[in-house]
């Protein structure tokens, strides 16, 4: 058993506390993590505001890179002195999703079984099972991705969720390539990705839509052909001008990648594509949102698909090597993501920061 500092939300809405917890020593299956850095997701916030579930107190914090420091019985994917980015795919192998080949939709990822707690014994919930805003944090083995040592580990843990999302939302949900378009409503951390995404994979146009021109610098930094601000403009109207030109007779985008999470970006996003064009939802609604009334005859009549994308359809031990190769080769520019390094004690203000779109990412540097 180690004791830590870690941040954890309490209670619901109130302000996050660092704290001074214990971690068990690995069991069967898992490995204590020494925590390098960890980023500043909008998950963190539906954590601490009570949207996820009310499982308080939680320890927060997912998006990360660190050095595995020890492991228990029975673990062979990783060993004391490897670097890793955490995930929260850890594939179990025996779900009806793995056994039909598809372990990128695992329907029973794995977690450590063991509690980390506080000093008088109450039992935490990690965020995705992970809670990395802690110097040392113990994680089922399988949630430990081994990655090149020598990337700079404050880049690469950002892949541990919200870059890996928008990259995935693109590439592996929406089938980006070379021949087709992609929009994408919505430019924070998330959006972001999902053009950075969309660019890597040669489609084109790229298009980047938001209603903040700083948000839209960035996407443009990262691979955006086009920028759409969509307080001034109507942004259907935009992508399908704009697909138009390149593509003769195109209605829109063949893939529009919704990252706000909202009913009306949504709608959007459903009438901005192509006939059979796909619209992929990444951005996360709250529980009271629905679905906009749509007549069904639109439903019906631009075919195509209307998906949702979790965790970017990752397989974290596939996907987050070969990303850190592209951004090793200078291919994809993961240090772009990174806006700020805080410490520990300056989660809150992060939030506040993020909430008001200043920052792609704040990450804590430990």
């Amino acid at each position: 058993m180690q004791k830590v500092q870690a941040v954890i939300a309490r209670s619901e809405g109130a302000p996050v506390e660092t704290v001074t917890i214990q971690v068990p020593d690995p069991g069967p299956g898992e490995a204590v993590v020494k925590i390098l850095t960890c980023g500043v997701c909008h998950t963190d916030v539906h954590y601490r505001d009570g949207g996820i579930n009310d499982e308080f107190p939680f320890l927060l914090g997912h998006e990360a890179s660190g050095v595995v420091e020890a492991v228990g019985a029975d673990v062979t994917e990783v060993a004391p002195g490897d670097s890793v980015v955490l995930n929260w795919r850890a594939v179990c192998g025996e779900c009806r999703a793995c056994k039909r080949g598809e372990p990128k939709y695992c329907f029973a990822t794995l977690n450590a079984t063991q509690k980390m707690t506080l000093e008088d014994g109450t039992e935490l919930s990690p965020a995705l099972g992970i809670g990395a805003f802690a110097e040392k944090t113990l994680v089922a083995a399988g949630q430990c991705t081994k990655v090149d040592p020598d990337a700079r580990p404050a880049a690469v843990g950002l892949l541990g969720c919200g870059v890996m999302a928008g990259i995935g939302a693109s590439i592996n949900t929406g089938g980006a390539t070379r021949g087709k378009s992609v929009a994408v409503i919505g430019c924070g951390g998330v959006g972001v990705a999902a053009v950075a995404g969309a660019a890597l994979s040669g489609a084109s146009p790229v298009i980047a839509v938001d209603l903040d021109a700083k948000k839209l610098e960035a996407a443009k930094a990262l691979g955006a052909t086009h920028v759409v601000d969509s307080s001034t403009t109507d942004p259907v109207e935009a992508i399908k001008e704009i697909c138009a030109a390149t593509y003769e007779g195109a209605e829109g985008a063949d893939i529009v990648v919704e990252a706000v999470g909202r009913p009306e970006t949504w709608k959007q996003a459903f009438y901005a594509r192509d006939l059979a064009g796909r619209l992929v939802l990444v951005g996360v609604p709250t529980p009271d949102m629905k679905v906009p009334d749509l007549p069904l005859i639109d439903v019906f009549g631009r075919g195509g698909a209307l998906m949702s994308s979790w965790y970017g359809d990752c397989l974290p031990s596939r996907d987050f090597p070969m990303l850190v190769d592209l951004y090793r080769q200078g291919r994809l520019d993961l240090d772009a993501f990174v806006t700020e390094e805080i410490g520990l004690d300056d989660v809150e203000a992060a939030f506040d920061r993020m909430r008001t779109g200043d920052v792609l990412r704040s990450v804590v540097v430990l």
